[in-house]
Order: structure tokens, then C-alpha cells, then sequence
């Protein structure tokens, strides 16, 4: 993002802090790491003189794009949006109470956020330190509701309610995997000699019930506040999708291995299952469920290893420390499912 940019935004941001919070000064401005977006974030140490007024604050310059490459290829969203997704699926998340930060203040000029401050505890580092067992939990406790109560409220104002992720995404983000990933992870593989078993996951995977889906549900995008509140962010590309994908991300995505052993894998399923079926169900019986899971973690593995491998070859560095799980997270998948996906096992075996 060129300077000009981050400078309007963070004049935005002064302006608007003043006119929320007229008691309050901005003391100081500290960048923030985001990932792999057009993104940035600052965080804003504020004076205050009343309780009401925050400590801090986050700006967010969203860039110059609302929409993942993913949607843009797909043409997945509506040609006109009159609000960023942000905030088009945050008021629908408050309108449950879903525990995502507060908005306070937003430009469709400067294309910028004023936003709570949620913290600096990622549950996934909380957990490194913690019980990672009930800290999961917990977010899977919350995530049960995301689902459950996000799909019987679906409101047609809620962009996510109008993309799918469907056969054609789920194919879409393969591609990068077959055209980048495969060479890394399976030096001589015939990229054609797999297509019909990448297709046959696409299509498997197409098929399955969807829910009001965060997509992006990771142990990063979660916060653990000092009351042990978990906080969601990063929900702007939510979409209706297969319940066990948004888990997949949870529990396999990047180094949570590490975190998630097959024991504690095995218990946060058993319940995410039986708090759906309190809350409605699921359309699934159980061993259907499992083995939507299945699909969900090899799918989510084989695209993270394309995108991880695609990032690092044009300048985004730090991902590909991620492949080595995300191809034992496939290879364990496919340990079970090597009948059903022959030449993608065959190619991945160690």
C-alpha cells in the first residue's frame, strides 16, 4: 500500500476518534502484522479521561479491493456493494450477539475501519501456554452457535447468504495446489493423473449441506481476552459452506498439530456434534459427519499448500514453513480414504 494511503486512513482514523470520543487523544500508533491480504492495521493508544473511552483502539485500512482473489476470479459477490462485507456481515453477527469487535466508526472514502480493540492474545498462542484442550473447546462452543444460529436467522442482507462454497470454489482453490504445490510436496507426479481425483473431492464436497460459514475460523483469528472471552475476527468473507470446513480450518490448519492431537481432534468433534444436535441438528448422521471432516481437512490441506507455496514464490515469505503440516494433515486423510482417492494417495505417500 503506498504511503499516501496509510496516511489517509490514519488522518481518517484521528478525526473520527475525536468525534466518537471528544475527551480522547491519540498518544501513540503502532503497526500491526496481518496476513496475507491487501490489508493493514494500526493499533492507537488513546489518553482518556472517562471510563467509557477505550485504551486503544484498531484502524484498518481495507485496501484496495473488498473481495479475495477467489470471489474476484469466480465473480462470487453482487457487481455493486453499497458497504465493504466487513461490514456488511458484522451487523449481522451483532444482531446474535456473536462476540466480534465493535465498530465505531467507518469511511467508504478512505475505505478504512475504527474497530475495538480485542487484544493481542491469538487463541492459538494462548493455547501454547494454556490448556489448549478447553481453550478449543471453547471456541468450538461458540462456533456451534455461528452455525446453528447464523443459518436459521439467514437474512438476504447478509451478502454471505448469496455465495456458496461450492463444487466450482472448492475446485477453484485446488487449481493452485495442482499448479504449484504438486512439484514441491510430490516431485514427478503427473499433475493430469490426478485431476479426477481432485475433481471427485470438488464434487464430494459440493454436495454437502451448508451452514452460515466464517470461513477463515483459525486459532489467529481468535482472541482470548483477560476473562477468558474468545473474540472473532477476520469474518468478512463468510459464506455458506460444509459445517466440518470451518473445523477443518480450527484444528488442522497451518501448525495447530501441534496444539490439536487426534485425542483432543476426536473429543471437539464429539462435541461440535452433539451441541448441533441440541441446536437443531446437522442433516448428518454422525459417521456422515466424520467423514465430511474427511474431506474438509484434505481439501483444506492440499489448498493451503498451494497458496502457502503460491505466497512465497511472489514475495509473501514465512508460509512455506507451513507445508511440511499441511501435507501431514493429507497424508492422514488420505491413510484413511486411499481407496476413494488412489492417485492423490499414491502421489502424496511419504
Amino acid at each position: 500500500m503506498n504511503p499516501k494511503c496509510e496516511d489517509g486512513a490514519l488522518a481518517w482514523a484521528s478525526s473520527a476518534i475525536a468525534a466518537k470520543w471528544r475527551d480522547a487523544e491519540a498518544l501513540s500508533q503502532t503497526p500491526l502484522k496481518g496476513d496475507a491480504s491487501a490489508r493493514r492495521f494500526w493499533r492507537i493508544a488513546l489518553a482518556r479521561r472517562r471510563k467509557q473511552t477505550p485504551e486503544s483502539v484498531i484502524v484498518v485500512d481495507l485496501g484496495p479491493d473488498d473481495l479475495p482473489m477467489y470471489a474476484r476470479a469466480l465473480g462470487l459477490y453482487p457487481k455493486s456493494m453499497r458497504e465493504p462485507p466487513w461490514v456488511n456481515v458484522h451487523r449481522f453477527l451483532k444482531s446474535f450477539d456473536v462476540p466480534v469487535p465493535e465498530l465505531y466508526a467507518w469511511s467508504a472514502a478512505e475505505r478504512a475501519l475504527l474497530v475495538e480493540d480485542v487484544g493481542s492474545t491469538a487463541l492459538a498462542d494462548a493455547a501454547r501456554s494454556g490448556d489448549a484442550a478447553d481453550l478449543y473447546r471453547d471456541a468450538v462452543r461458540e462456533l456451534v452457535r455461528i452455525h446453528a444460529e447464523g443459518t436459521q436467522r439467514r437474512d438476504a442482507r447478509c451478502v454471505a447468504f448469496s455465495v456458496a462454497y461450492d463444487e466450482r470454489l472448492f475446485a477453484w482453490e485446488m487449481e493452485q495446489f495442482v499448479e504449484y504445490g504438486l512439484a514441491e510436496v510430490a516431485q514427478g507426479a503427473d499433475p493430469h493423473a490426478l485431476r479426477d481425483d481432485v475433481a471427485q473431492l470438488a464434487r464430494r464436497l459440493g454436495r454437502l449441506p451448508r451452514v452460515f460459514s466464517h470461513r477463515d475460523f483459525h486459532g489467529n483469528n481468535l482472541f482470548v481476552q483477560d476473562n477468558g472471552r474468545v473474540r472473532i475476527i477476520d469474518f468478512q468473507d463468510a459464506l455458506m459452506a460444509p459445517a466440518a470446513q470451518d473445523l477443518a480450518v480450527l484444528l488442522t490448519t497451518r501448525d495447530a498439530a501441534e496444539l490439536i492431537t487426534p485425542a483432543i481432534e476426536s473429543r471437539l468433534l464429539d462435541f461440535y456434534y452433539a451441541g448441533r444436535m441440541r441446536a437443531g441438528g446437522l442433516a448428518l448422521s454422525y459417521e456422515e459427519f466424520l467423514a465430511s471432516y474427511r474431506l474438509c481437512v484434505l481439501q483444506h490441506a492440499l489448498k493451503v499448500i498451494g497458496r502457502f507455496i503460491y505466497l512465497e514464490r511472489h514475495g509473501t515469505a514465512g508460509y512455506a514453513r507451513y507445508v511440511p503440516y499441511a501435507l501431514a494433515q493429507a497424508r492422514r486423510m488420505l491413510s484413511r480414504m486411499s481407496d476413494e482417492f488412489p492417485r492423490l494417495a499414491g502421489a502424496l505417500a511419504a
